[in-house]
């Protein structure tokens, strides 16, 4: 059985998916109802409860932690590392593979490529927290304490089921409305994006190949390209004039006054205002497979979940 911890989110949805296709036994865990049918069914339990959460994992094969806190940074850190010991005590207990979906926040500002063996160097409080947990969980498997991983992506869009990602919000959704799209930060600065269909068979295909235990791994994801260029290429795609609006940090700042998700942004403005350029050359290069191209992505998304947002 093959366990998603934290379900009903993008990249929780879109690797049950991906295992649903291949007729894998699947349990979907979260606080609230998600749906379930065929092989895959639901439980509750809320992530801070330990005798909840092993309850709902007892004979898993794999269990994937794919939660997402709520955006504050108070909240993550008071409650991520207890996610993160309760969900190592239960793979410790359960003997399960467990593999972490994370971000990359703990690296802080990067003069380069991001790689798996980039240092922690967080800068703002997220990225401790981060850098925390993932630490928590990598000291563990060096002790061989259990069988873990981590898989890492960029920023990601194409989360369809929240609209969570700052590209979907500000871009492809202003877009597909015939609005004028807005950028965070310099728009002449790199950026990667990860498409969430290849974060979720990234982490996939670490599921089904327990020879990649043990390891750090970028997932998927497409060359970084210039925010301006990104702007010019949706655009196209959508069929509108490549106009839009910047959004610098004077603005978060005074949004966050009265909005607590943005507040809670300010401090990551720095990914937005200078070169952030993810590499996932390892996990291409050992499972011969490569992302797919910003363009194709956007487009299937205008064709498909725009498309029919808006009709």
């Amino acid at each position: 059985m093959h366990t998603i911890l934290g379900a009903g989110g993008p990249i929780s949805n879109a690797l049950s998916r991906e295992l649903q296709e291949t007729n894998h036994s699947i349990r979907l865990v979260s606080r609230k109802p998600v749906p379930a049918s065929g092989t895959t069914s639901w439980k509750k339990a809320d992530l801070l409860n330990y005798k909840e959460t092993l309850e709902a994992c007892r004979g898993s094969e794999v269990i994937y932690l794919c939660a997402g806190l709520k955006y504050d940074k108070d909240v993550w850190l008071d409650e991520w590392p207890k996610v993160m010991q309760n969900v190592i005590n239960i793979t410790k207990e359960t003997g399960a593979r467990f593999i972490f979906f994370d971000n990359v926040y703990m690296y802080g500002l990067v003069n380069g490529p991001m790689t798996e063996e980039t240092p922690y160097n967080p800068i703002s409080v997220k990225g401790e927290v981060r850098a925390k947990i993932a630490s928590q969980l990598i000291e563990e498997v060096k002790a061989g304490n259990l069988t873990a991983s981590i898989a890492r992506s960029a920023d990601f869009y194409g989360a369809t089921s929240s609209g969570n990602s700052f590209f979907d919000m500000m871009v492809l959704d202003r877009l597909s409305k015939k609005k004028t799209p807005q950028w965070l930060g310099d728009p002449d600065t790199l950026h990667s994006f990860t498409y969430v269909p290849d974060a979720a068979k990234g982490i996939f295909t670490l599921g089904l190949n327990p020879e990649s235990d043990n390891q750090i791994w970028h997932l998927p994801t497409a060359a970084a390209m210039k925010g301006i260029d990104f702007i010019n290429l949706a655009s196209a795609i959508f069929g509108t004039r490549p106009k839009y609006s910047r959004v610098n940090k004077f603005m978060l700042q005074a949004i966050g006054l009265f909005n607590p998700l943005i507040k809670n942004t300010v401090e990551m403005y720095y990914q937005y205002q200078y070169d952030y350029i993810f590499n996932s050359s390892k996990f291409e290069n050992a499972f011969a497979t490569s992302a797919q191209s910003y363009e194709e992505g956007i487009k299937y998304l205008a064709d498909t979940f725009y498309s029919h947002k808006n009709s």
